[in-house]
Protein backbone atom coordinates (compact mmCIF):
# COMPACT_ATOMS: atom_id res chain seq x y z
CA UNK A 1 0.00 0.00 0.00
CA UNK A 2 1.88 2.40 -1.68
CA UNK A 3 1.90 5.54 -3.63
CA UNK A 4 4.28 6.48 -6.33
CA UNK A 5 4.30 10.18 -6.92
CA UNK A 6 5.59 11.74 -10.29
CA UNK A 7 5.76 15.19 -9.38
CA UNK A 8 6.60 18.17 -11.51
CA UNK A 9 6.81 21.63 -10.45
CA UNK A 10 6.40 24.16 -13.48
CA UNK A 11 6.88 27.30 -11.22
CA UNK A 12 9.65 29.02 -9.14
CA UNK A 13 9.18 28.30 -5.44
CA UNK A 14 10.20 29.32 -2.27
CA UNK A 15 12.33 27.05 0.21
CA UNK A 16 8.74 27.23 2.62
CA UNK A 17 6.92 26.65 -0.38
CA UNK A 18 8.35 23.64 -1.32
CA UNK A 19 8.42 22.42 2.64
CA UNK A 20 4.48 22.55 1.85
CA UNK A 21 4.91 20.62 -1.55
CA UNK A 22 6.86 18.31 0.18
CA UNK A 23 4.36 16.98 2.62
CA UNK A 24 1.89 16.06 -0.22
CA UNK A 25 3.68 12.02 -0.07
CA UNK A 26 3.15 11.85 3.97
CA UNK A 27 -0.47 12.58 3.21
CA UNK A 28 -1.07 10.26 -0.01
CA UNK A 29 1.09 7.47 1.62
CA UNK A 30 -1.82 7.50 4.46
CA UNK A 31 -4.57 8.22 2.48
CA UNK A 32 -3.04 4.63 0.45
CA UNK A 33 -3.15 3.10 3.89
CA UNK A 34 -6.24 4.17 5.10
CA UNK A 35 -7.86 3.30 1.52
CA UNK A 36 -6.27 0.18 1.79
CA UNK A 37 -5.37 0.04 -1.72
CA UNK A 38 -2.60 -1.29 -3.79
CA UNK A 39 0.35 0.24 -4.65
CA UNK A 40 -0.32 2.83 -7.31
CA UNK A 41 1.59 5.63 -9.25
CA UNK A 42 0.18 9.30 -9.58
CA UNK A 43 1.33 12.09 -11.10
CA UNK A 44 0.95 15.31 -9.68
CA UNK A 45 1.52 18.87 -11.19
CA UNK A 46 1.93 22.34 -9.26
CA UNK A 47 1.41 25.20 -11.58
CA UNK A 48 0.10 28.56 -11.06
CA UNK A 49 -3.61 30.25 -11.56
CA UNK A 50 -2.70 31.07 -15.44
CA UNK A 51 -1.85 27.00 -16.20
CA UNK A 52 -4.47 25.53 -13.99
CA UNK A 53 -7.10 28.20 -15.66
CA UNK A 54 -6.35 27.13 -19.31
CA UNK A 55 -6.45 23.08 -18.00
CA UNK A 56 -9.69 24.03 -16.59
CA UNK A 57 -11.18 25.84 -19.92
CA UNK A 58 -9.62 23.21 -22.07
CA UNK A 59 -11.06 19.81 -19.87
CA UNK A 60 -14.19 21.39 -17.63
CA UNK A 61 -15.45 23.88 -20.31
CA UNK A 62 -14.93 26.72 -17.63
CA UNK A 63 -12.67 29.28 -18.04
CA UNK A 64 -11.50 30.57 -14.85
CA UNK A 65 -8.69 29.56 -11.96
CA UNK A 66 -9.83 26.28 -9.86
CA UNK A 67 -7.54 24.90 -6.36
CA UNK A 68 -6.92 21.21 -7.62
CA UNK A 69 -8.22 19.34 -10.66
CA UNK A 70 -8.08 15.22 -10.87
CA UNK A 71 -8.40 13.44 -14.09
CA UNK A 72 -8.87 9.51 -13.06
CA UNK A 73 -7.68 6.77 -15.56
CA UNK A 74 -10.51 4.12 -14.13
CA UNK A 75 -13.75 4.70 -13.40
CA UNK A 76 -13.52 2.20 -9.99
CA UNK A 77 -10.78 0.10 -8.52
CA UNK A 78 -12.21 -2.68 -10.06
CA UNK A 79 -10.62 -1.58 -13.61
CA UNK A 80 -7.15 -0.69 -12.34
CA UNK A 81 -5.19 -2.62 -14.37
CA UNK A 82 -0.76 -3.43 -13.73
CA UNK A 83 0.74 -3.50 -17.00
CA UNK A 84 3.37 -6.19 -17.17
CA UNK A 85 6.95 -5.15 -15.78
CA UNK A 86 5.37 -2.14 -13.85
CA UNK A 87 5.37 -2.27 -9.92
CA UNK A 88 2.24 0.07 -9.29
CA UNK A 89 -0.84 0.82 -11.28
CA UNK A 90 -1.22 4.21 -12.68
CA UNK A 91 -4.32 6.17 -11.71
CA UNK A 92 -4.33 9.25 -12.53
CA UNK A 93 -3.21 12.82 -12.94
CA UNK A 94 -3.16 15.89 -10.35
CA UNK A 95 -2.91 19.24 -10.92
CA UNK A 96 -2.55 21.60 -8.04
CA UNK A 97 -2.16 25.56 -8.63
CA UNK A 98 0.15 26.54 -5.42
CA UNK A 99 -1.87 30.66 -6.08
CA UNK A 100 -5.03 29.06 -4.90
CA UNK A 101 -3.42 27.51 -2.15
CA UNK A 102 -1.80 30.06 -0.59
CA UNK A 103 -5.09 32.50 -1.18
CA UNK A 104 -7.04 29.44 0.23
CA UNK A 105 -4.62 28.88 3.36
CA UNK A 106 -4.83 32.86 4.07
CA UNK A 107 -8.34 32.73 3.64
CA UNK A 108 -9.20 29.60 6.03
CA UNK A 109 -6.62 30.44 8.49
CA UNK A 110 -4.16 27.64 8.15
CA UNK A 111 -0.87 26.79 7.04
CA UNK A 112 0.15 25.88 3.49
CA UNK A 113 1.16 22.73 4.52
CA UNK A 114 -2.20 21.91 5.54
CA UNK A 115 -3.72 23.67 2.24
CA UNK A 116 -1.76 21.77 -0.03
CA UNK A 117 -1.92 18.54 2.06
CA UNK A 118 -5.75 18.91 1.50
CA UNK A 119 -5.60 19.59 -1.65
CA UNK A 120 -3.79 16.22 -2.90
CA UNK A 121 -5.72 14.44 -0.36
CA UNK A 122 -8.70 15.77 -2.11
CA UNK A 123 -7.63 15.50 -5.70
CA UNK A 124 -6.20 11.37 -4.89
CA UNK A 125 -9.76 10.84 -3.55
CA UNK A 126 -11.60 11.85 -6.71
CA UNK A 127 -8.43 9.17 -8.54
CA UNK A 128 -10.26 6.41 -6.23
CA UNK A 129 -14.02 7.17 -7.31
CA UNK A 130 -14.83 9.52 -4.61
CA UNK A 131 -17.05 12.31 -5.15
CA UNK A 132 -19.09 15.28 -3.68
CA UNK A 133 -21.96 15.53 -5.93
CA UNK A 134 -24.75 14.61 -3.19
CA UNK A 135 -24.65 15.58 0.33
CA UNK A 136 -23.88 12.01 1.09
CA UNK A 137 -21.06 11.73 -0.87
CA UNK A 138 -19.38 15.29 0.23
CA UNK A 139 -19.89 13.99 3.79
CA UNK A 140 -18.43 10.58 3.19
CA UNK A 141 -15.49 12.17 0.92
CA UNK A 142 -14.88 15.31 3.43
CA UNK A 143 -14.61 12.93 6.48
CA UNK A 144 -12.39 10.45 4.62
CA UNK A 145 -9.99 13.46 4.03
CA UNK A 146 -9.85 15.00 7.76
CA UNK A 147 -8.88 11.73 8.93
CA UNK A 148 -6.26 11.57 6.60
CA UNK A 149 -5.07 15.01 7.35
CA UNK A 150 -5.32 14.74 11.01
CA UNK A 151 -3.25 11.22 10.69
CA UNK A 152 -0.17 12.83 9.50
CA UNK A 153 -0.92 16.36 11.73
CA UNK A 154 -2.34 18.66 9.97
CA UNK A 155 -5.52 19.49 11.80
CA UNK A 156 -7.74 22.51 11.01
Amino acid sequence: MSVVIDLTVEIEVTEEQQEAINIIDSCLQQAAKVEEIPDVQVSITITNNQEIREINAEHRGMDRPTDVLSFPLYEVEEEWILEEGEEAVAIGDIVISLDRAIEQANDYGHSLSREMGFLAVHGFLHLLGYDHETPEQEKEMFRSQELILDQVGLRR
